[in-house]
C-alpha cells in the first residue's frame, strides 16, 4: 500500500531535507574569537536576509526579548581501552544519569559483545550488563558515580562529532567545544549554536537592556544519527532529559519575546509550552522529551532562534524547517554556501526572527 502521507507532503519525506555539501565547508576549528563568527540573519516578515557577525547580535534584539540559553555541560565520555583478550575497545558512555550503578553506553570492538565482557582503562574497569532495543548497551564500572567522573576527566576524550577531524579530540577542544556558561555536566554533545557567545558579547547585550536565562536539556548521541526512516512521522526522535529551575521559569514566564539559543534550548521550551506558558512536568526533574520538530508541527513558544547550519538530512534541518519552511531553510542554506559561511558545530550561525 502506498504512503498516503509521502504522496501528499514532500515535507515528510526525509531525502527532501538532502543537500550537496563540499567538505571544504566544514569548520573543524571555530574561528578566532568566538564572537567574530559570521551571522545570518532572517527576517520571517519582510523575507530578508541579512550578513554580519555574532558579535552585532545586539543590533537585532532589544530589551523587550528574553536569550533562553542552554547551561548543559559536555563531558569527557569517549574512553578507549583494550578488551580482555588484548584487543583495542572504544566505550561512548552516553549519559551520566544511572539507574542502580548502571549507565547506557555504545561500544566499538571487533567480535561479539556479550553481557559479562570487561575492558580496561587503566584502573577502570566497564563491564556489559545488558542491551537496549536500539542496539545500545547498558554497562557498569568498578568505581562510584563521583570517582567515575575523576576517571573520565583523567582517562576519557572530549566528544567531538565524527564529521570534524574524524572525531579525535586534542587538548584545544576541552575548550572550544564548550560555551563560556556550561554549568550542568551531562551532554556528550555541545550546544553549539551558544559557542558563539563570550562574556563581552553578553555584556554589550545587557548594555543594550537584552537579558539571558537558562534552561538545562543534556544532549544525547542521538544528534549525531541521521533519519533513517523514509517517513518523517515514523522517526522516532531519542529521549533526553531536561530541566529549568524556579528562577529562570519565572524570567521565561515574565512576557519577553523568547530567543531561544539553540534548538536545544527550543526543544526545552517547547516540551514545556502549555496553554501560552512554559510550566514543567509534575516530580522532581530531570524530565524526559523525545519532541521531533518537523514542517506539519506547530512551534509555539519562540519568537526567534540562534541556530547553527546543520547536517543534511538531520533533525535539526527538520526543526529549522518547521520555524521558516523547508523550501526556505534550503534556499537560505545554498546562500550561506555562496557567502563562503562555515557550516555545523565549528562554523558560523543564523538568526532567525519570526
Amino acid at each position: 500500500m502506498e504512503n498516503n502521507s509521502l504522496n501528499n507532503n514532500i515535507d515528510l519525506l526525509a531525502e527532501s531535507y538532502n543537500y550537496e555539501l563540499d567538505a571544504s565547508f566544514i569548520a573543524d576549528r571555530p574561528i578566532a574569537g568566538r564572537h567574530n563568527s559570521k551571522l545570518l540573519v532572517y527576517k520571517v516578515a519582510t523575507n530578508e536576509i541579512i550578513h554580519t557577525q555574532f558579535k552585532n547580535l545586539p543590533d537585532f534584539l532589544g530589551p523587550e526579548h528574553l536569550l533562553v540559553l542552554n547551561q548543559s555541560k559536555v563531558f569527557p565520555c569517549r574512553l578507549l581501552g583494550e578488551k580482555s583478550s588484548g584487543g583495542k575497545v572504544e566505550v561512548f558512555l552516553l549519559s551520566l544519569i544511572e539507574t542502580a550503578g548502571i549507565y547506557p553506553a555504545m561500544i566499538r570492538a571487533n567480535g561479539k559483545k556479550r553481557v559479562g565482557d570487561e575492558y580496561q582503562f587503566g584502573e577502570l574497569t566497564a563491564k556489559i550488563e545488558g542491551r537496549s532495543d536500539e542496539g545500545d548497551f547498558f554497562i557498569s564500572f568498578n568505581k562510584d558515580a563521583n570517582e567515575l567522573l575523576e576517571y573520565l576527566e583523567k582517562l576519557a576524550q572530549i566528544p567531538i562529532p565524527p564529521y570534524i577531524r574524524d572525531g579525535k579530540a586534542d587538548e584545544q577542544d576541552l575548550v572550544d567545544y564548550q560555551t563560556v556558561y556550561a554549568a550542568e555536566l551531562g551532554s556528550v554533545a555541545a550546544p553549539t549554536a551558544g559557542l558563539h557567545f563570550t562574556d563581552e558579547l553578553f555584556q554589550n547585550l545587557l548594555d543594550k537592556g537584552i537579558d539571558k536565562s537558562f534552561v538545562t536539556l543534556h544532549v544525547g548521541a542521538g544528534t549525531f544519527k541521521p533519519v533513517s526512516a523514509i517517513d518523517l512521522s515514523e522517526h522516532k526522535m531519542h529521549s533526553e532529559f531536561y530541566n529549568i529551575d524556579s528562577k529562570n521559569l519565572s524570567k521565561i514566564n515574565n512576557g519577553k519575546k523568547l530567543i531561544a539559543v539553540g534548538t536545544t534550548s527550543l526543544r526545552t521550551l517547547e516540551s514545556a509550552y502549555v496553554d501560552g506558558k512554559i510550566q514543567l512536568p509534575s516530580g522532581d526533574g530531570p524530565h524526559s522529551t523525545d519532541i521531533f520538530l518537523h514542517p506539519g508541527k506547530e512551534i509555539h513558544s519562540i519568537d526567534g532562534l540562534i541556530t547553527n547550519f546543520h547536517l543534511p538530512k538531520s533533525t535539526l534541518l527538520m526543526l529549522v524547517s518547521t520555524l521558516i519552511g523547508r523550501e526556505k531553510a534550503l534556499d537560505i542554506y545554498e546562500t550561506a554556501k555562496l557567502n563562503s559561511y562555515r557550516f555545523f558545530s565549528y562554523g558560523d550561525s543564523m538568526l532567525i526572527l519570526r
